[in-house]
């Protein structure tokens, strides 16, 4: 199997993971390669993500750790089966590979949690809106990167309509929900549809509004997915430079906390559903 120039981040992640168990275990790289039986550049580069590896070594590498977590071997050895990309793989080269990677980690999470204070989730924009934004980015977007931007985030909320879509949870403030991208028609169609898919199952959306005493962290946009066991959970945080993914056991922590106090600042499920559909009316009523 040839060594891959640019792993994805789940096959980072993969290989992220099974450096920590064998530094947990307290083995070295050589020991790691002589109990796997195979040279010792053979675990960095599997480590690094840069190489591929089968359920079953996921499998033996654990053993030979001493792992005892069970579910988490067993979601190891199911990213390993992984060997080949989703929808997402066909934007590869016309797009920056940190989007695609937002696009496969939400298809992977059980959950997902959002938490914006001036945009409207990407999961939840409409496709007006969605262009009206990107039409705003600085420098302008050409044609065809813009074309292949708006793709991907309509595709990318077919994760929420699938067979088994995840439970999906997002925390607005008010800010975002009275931005007017694209004017009063635009804004009122996704405020619409917000509501709309808020009364869909398995989907919760919870606003923060104006009245709130404060708002805890720096206002960045976060999504926080969950996976099938804990130890795989991953942030993703949204920036003018591009996404980053967080996924060390402090870092999960904190939003795990900055959720909880959102969730603490948030208007229940039908009064948050109400603050919308008092927004959408007034912006029917400023149209000519």
């Amino acid at each position: 199997m040839p060594p891959r120039s640019t792993p994805t981040a789940r096959q980072q992640r993969l290989g992220a993971e099974l450096r920590k168990l064998r530094r947990q275990s307290g083995m070295s790289v050589q020991q790691a390669a002589a109990l796997l039986g195979v040279d010792r550049t053979r675990i960095p580069n599997i480590e690094s993500g840069r190489f591929g590896i089968s359920a079953e070594r996921v499998r033996a590498l654990a053993f030979n750790y001493g792992c005892p977590d069970t579910g988490l071997v067993d979601q190891l050895a199911a990213m390993a089966r992984e060997r080949t990309g989703g929808w997402w793989e066909e934007q590869r080269g016309l797009l920056p590979p940190g989007l695609l990677d937002i696009a496969e980690l939400e298809h992977h999470a059980v959950a997902l949690i959002t938490a914006t204070t001036t945009h409207i989730p990407g999961l939840l924009q409409t496709e007006a809106h969605a262009r009206a934004v990107f039409d705003l980015a600085n420098p302008r977007l050409p044609g065809p990167d813009l074309r292949a931007r708006l793709t991907l985030r309509m595709r990318r909320q077919e994760v929420l309509r699938g067979n088994r879509p995840p439970r999906y949870e997002a925390v607005i403030h008010e800010a975002a929900l009275r931005m007017r991208f694209g004017g009063p028609e635009v804004a009122a169609e996704q405020l619409d549809h917000i509501v709309a898919q808020s009364e869909r199952d398995r989907i919760t959306v919870r606003v923060v509004p104006f009245a709130a005493d404060g708002f805890p962290g720096s206002g960045q946009s976060f999504t926080y997915a969950g996976a099938a066991v804990p130890q795989l959970d991953t942030v993703q945080l949204d920036s003018a430079h591009g996404s980053a993914l967080l996924d060390s056991d402090m870092q999960l922590r904190r939003y795990q906390g900055l959720l909880e106090q959102l969730r603490e600042l948030a208007l229940p499920e039908r009064e948050s559903c109400d603050l919308i559909r008092s927004l959408l009316r007034d912006l029917r009523e400023d149209r000519p």
